[in-house]
């Protein structure tokens, strides 16, 4: 199985262990879309991420998932998270937009 490798903002390489922590996005099967920022660095992890369809601006993520999981490592804090279904609804009113883990100082696998 491919690991996933992590997809660089900018030309200077950033060590994954400067950017501790992890945001993973799991999809609901309903196409929905997220925002996510940071207040430090941020990377998407991913195998092909143009295949992903996600765009991430410095501290910024920005896309959309039906299935299956995205994933970003990231240095900081999570600032804000926006999720909506595929009709512009945001819990509690929809139960499909997808769940959002946050977990802080994740080692690299």
């Amino acid at each position: 199985m491919a690991r996933d490798t992590p997809v660089q903002n900018d030309a200077a390489k950033t060590d994954t262990e400067q950017l501790p922590n992890l945001v993973t996005i799991v999809g609901r099967g309903v196409p929905s879309s997220f925002e996510i920022t940071v207040d430090g660095e941020l990377e998407m992890v991913a195998d092909d991420p143009v295949a992903e369809g996600t765009v991430v601006s410095g501290s910024v993520a920005e896309g959309s998932i039906d299935v299956g999981v995205q994933r970003f490592r990231f240095a900081g804090q999570v600032t804000n998270v926006q999720v909506v279904d595929w009709n512009g609804n945001a819990v509690p009113e929809s139960a499909s937009v997808p769940d959002v883990h946050v977990d802080y100082g994740v080692p690299k696998r």
